[in-house]
């Protein structure tokens, strides 16, 4: 489909009955956007003001919610007008660059959870050589890493798109541009599913040092055993949730033609409303400190 200006659009025919529920669907997006970015946010903050919490655990979990909320604003602002409009099209550059931004940020979570990973086994398997490991110098290392590696990798993948410019399909079965373009162009590109496959790596790494910690928490005493379940588990279950975005970003690119439409939205829409969600929820909850600065912020009269 060809717009003004002979720029190329792509249809958006991920949304059930839009024109019945368009004022349901906006202000349901609009109430869990404004979520994302106050749960996430707060945190952030709370990090960001507390000097007990300028440690390197906590940067990363500071870095791995900001960077939710970079997820969420690639996404959330341009289905809010899509819900709106009585058309929901998208330019193949935007949803090129759309693609890049949502792959980009998701790979650098993955990143940012090895990193994660790498400073838990650090404090729990090497406690003594922690302070010198895990200096700001070498936070600030991985940080920088985690994205540019992320944006390195994805876009390899975003040029080889752009660069097949013929298309023979102009319709988006989802509601966002996520790896459903792969079906766009006239001929199928294998080359974006290897480099896809790069990303078990980081995954391996994690379980790796996940192990590692089991076997010596299981080994040590009831300390160790408890600071690694405090420490860790919160990672573990931002892993699994991570990990169950992942699988539904793959199946929704993989169903069939014929899969059920309302199926496939709500599949849609488990990749970007629980996991930005679930991240702060769960750090607020289970780790301590910042439990501690969140009722001391919304709780101050139980505290004194």
């Amino acid at each position: 489909m060809d717009c003004e200006l002979n720029v190329t659009c792509l249809n958006i025919e991920g949304y059930v009955e839009v024109d019945k529920y368009r004022y349901v669907y906006f202000v349901i997006m609009f109430i869990i956007y404004l979520l994302i970015i106050c749960f996430n946010s707060t945190i952030v903050c709370l990090i960001w003001i507390h000097k007990n919490l300028h440690e390197p655990m906590y940067i990363f979990i500071a870095a791995l919610l900001l960077n939710s909320v970079l997820f969420s604003t690639n996404i959330y602002p341009k289905l809010l007008i899509d819900v709106l409009s009585e058309k929901q099209i998208i330019s193949y550059s935007a949803c090129l660059f759309q693609y890049f931004i949502f792959y980009f940020l998701g790979s650098a979570e993955f990143l940012l959870l090895a990193a994660m990973s790498y400073d838990r086994y650090v404090s729990i398997c090497k406690p003594l050589q922690y302070p010198t490991i895990m200096r700001k110098r070498n936070i600030c290392i991985l940080l920088v890493l985690a994205w540019v590696l992320a944006a390195s990798h994805v876009v390899v993948q975003t040029t080889i798109l752009s660069a097949e410019t013929k298309l023979c399909n102009f319709t988006i079965k989802g509601i966002f541009c996520n790896n459903a373009i792969y079906g766009l162009p006239c001929v199928r590109i294998i080359v974006i599913s290897v480099l896809g496959v790069i990303l078990v790596l980081p995954f391996l790494f994690i379980i790796f040092t996940y192990t590692k910690i089991l076997i010596i928490a299981y080994r040590s005493g009831r300390e160790v055993r408890r600071k690694a379940a405090e420490t860790c588990l919160p990672h573990l279950m931002v892993l699994i949730s991570f990990s169950c975005l992942c699988i539904y970003d793959i199946v929704i690119a993989r169903v069939e033609s014929n899969f059920p439409k309302t199926a496939r939205l709500i599949m849609t829409l488990q990749v970007i409303l629980y996991h930005p969600l679930f991240n702060p929820l769960i750090y607020g909850l289970k780790m301590k400190e910042i439990s501690k600065h969140l009722k001391r912020l919304f709780c101050p009269a139980r505290i004194i």
